[in-house]
């Protein structure tokens, strides 16, 4: 008899069906042969959980025989409804993981063992990849899934967007030929479809929404595994208050004040990423997992440094002061955006005369553009290298310049973004950073 392909099958059902049927020690040796010597240490262990405690007095030989033959009996009562204790069990698993209306947001992962026959493990790239607005990226996926029963055809692919540590959107499912692809997704994502095994998803016309953490899962009847992908965005940070002053915005109205503006609340990682490019900015502003943060590349005594004891000038080190998860409808604090690459263009309008903001909307739509919102301009500073050193209306009724290229008489010696704030928008007057879009005629 050659050695069982299953040891835990053999120890929970073989052996204790040996036992119940010759209940001698002739099955040990034939078992252990099988299963190895510790399946018998697994039965007696059943066994001597089933029987009653022996009194405190020394037994003798017939009663260890005796107790042993019940400890024996016992088992096998019990081994006679493991059976049906299985089936039980089962069908308890499945109305457990039974999909509902109210759970259809959420996620249940069964993990496979890999060796099992049938099982499928699932592997996805390391670290992250990147896209910019507007791109067509590849969202690596592959599955090993040893199909001697089944066919690929049997196997369901799933593409779900983390939204939430517990929540998920779906994203694209695919069933044999059957693809379909979810919300703003539809149109936009196809399965990569490179042999057998591939569950890679290729996404076009990348959106600033799109940015996050992508499951793959791969299921095969119960069994199933999943990856992680990391989508990651080239792009810059601002910071952004309304015309009402600092501190305005509850999380909400942040996430309002970032879309208004062409952008989507930046994430902790963005914000870490700005601030080793030099980010620096003393106000806490709500990010998109809801905690307020701020970067500090200089540090300061206001912005969270400390002078040294003894007036010698030191103090602590730059780094992103965090406040941690605030109250997100109560709270108020500034903003922290993130944009990405602009499809059209930016750029200056100088008329032949400075206008108030009510004329910047009129001088733009005479050449076929927009006003550019405070994103846009941001984005043509960072990636297309706009570089005026003349203030100019934005959508937002804000006056600013973009300077890649620093000078003495245009705001300091940092590149950046330089801001006039809310000027008199009846009073002041200024030229007008425009936005055309692709397509738009000239």
């Amino acid at each position: 008899m050659g050695r069982h392909r299953d040891c835990a099958a053999c120890r929970d059902l073989l052996s204790l069906s040996q036992a119940c049927g010759e209940r001698t020690s002739g099955p040990r040796e034939a078992w252990t042969g099988v299963c190895g010597k510790d399946v018998f240490w697994r039965m007696d262990n059943l066994a001597a959980a089933a029987a009653p405690a022996p009194p405190p007095t020394a037994l003798g030989q017939g009663r260890r025989e005796r107790g042993t033959g019940l400890r024996v009996s016992l088992v096998c009562a019990r081994a006679a409804l493991w059976p049906g204790m299985l089936r039980a069990a089962a069908w308890g698993l499945l109305l457990l993981t039974a999909p509902t209306e109210a759970q259809r947001g959420r996620k249940k992962v069964v993990h496979a063992l890999e060796g099992e026959s049938g099982s499928v493990v699932v592997q996805t790239a390391p670290g992250q990849v990147v896209s910019h607005r507007g791109g067509t990226i590849v969202l690596p996926c592959r599955y090993h899934y040893e199909a001697a029963a089944h066919g690929h055809d049997d196997v369901r692919l799933k593409w779900t967007k983390v939204v939430d540590p517990l929540a998920f959107a779906d994203v694209f499912v695919a069933l044999g030929p059957q693809h379909r692809a979810f919300g703003s997704y539809r149109g936009r994502a196809e399965l990569q479809g490179d042999g057998p095994g591939d569950a890679s998803l290729v996404l076009r016309n990348v959106t600033l929404q799109d940015y996050g953490r992508y499951e793959c899962e791969v299921t095969n009847e119960l069994e199933d595994d999943t990856g992680m992908v990391k989508l990651d965005l080239e792009g810059v940070v601002f910071p952004y208050h309304p015309r009402g002053g600092r501190y305005k915005l509850t999380f909400a109205e942040a996430q309002r004040a970032c879309a208004e503006q062409d952008g989507i609340l930046a994430s902790a990682e963005q914000l870490h990423a700005a601030w080793r490019d030099g980010l620096d900015w003393c106000n806490a502003g709500w990010l998109r997992d809801g905690s307020v943060q701020y970067p500090v590349s200089q540090p300061r005594e206001p912005c969270g440094g400390a002078v040294s004891p003894g007036g010698g000038g030191g103090s602590t080190s730059g780094g992103v002061r965090n406040y941690g998860y605030r109250h997100n409808a109560e709270e108020r604090y500034d903003a922290f955006c993130f944009t990405s690459n602009l499809p059209g263009r930016v750029f200056f309008l100088k008329p032949l005369r400075p206008v108030p903001f009510a004329g910047a909307a009129r001088a733009c739509a005479a050449r076929g553009a927009t006003v550019a919102k405070v994103g846009q301009l941001f984005a043509a500073w960072k990636l297309q290298l706009l570089d005026r050193c003349t203030a100019g209306w934005l959508a937002d009724g804000s006056a600013r310049y973009p300077i890649v290229n620093p000078r003495a008489r245009c705001g300091g010696r940092r590149p950046g973004v330089r801001s006039l704030g809310f000027p008199d928008a009846a009073r002041r007057l200024f030229g007008v950073y425009c936005y055309r879009a692709p397509g738009a005629p000239d």
